[in-house]
């Protein structure tokens, strides 16, 4: 199942491309967030592909699943931070939809292959 290269995954690249657009988005935030909001979502951003690169490194498919698992749970910490930041008014919906959209699609992606490596009984 898994491939050679890790960066061949089209979810890596769009984990990747969330990591970037995280990084935009926190410097929206208020100076006083630089040591907590904007620490958490770089992050909860950047654990999505590492955990995705390093399963692919883990010698089974049960491994490589649970760090799959753990890029999920990233993936809605990040969630959650872009929310509270929409909630306190430090960014619009329109400055996060295009962190929300890759987030629902990475979610999706990241669910079809955590599938893909447990096949199902």
């Amino acid at each position: 199942m898994k491939s050679s290269d890790f960066r061949k995954l089209i979810v890596w690249q769009k984990a990747m491309d969330l990591t970037i657009e995280v990084y935009s988005l926190v410097r929206l935030l208020p100076r006083e967030e630089i040591y907590s909001l904007s620490d958490q979502m770089r992050r909860s951003a950047v654990s999505i592909p590492a955990n995705i690169a390093e399963g692919q490194g883990r010698d089974t498919d049960k491994e490589y699943n649970r760090f799959i698992s753990i890029a999920r749970g990233s993936l809605w910490e990040l969630l959650t931070h872009i929310e509270i930041c929409e909630r306190l008014n430090y960014i619009s919906t329109a400055q996060s939809a295009k962190s929300r959209d890759l987030i629902t699609e990475i979610s999706k992606m990241l669910l079809a292959l955590s599938n893909a490596i447990t096949p199902q009984v």
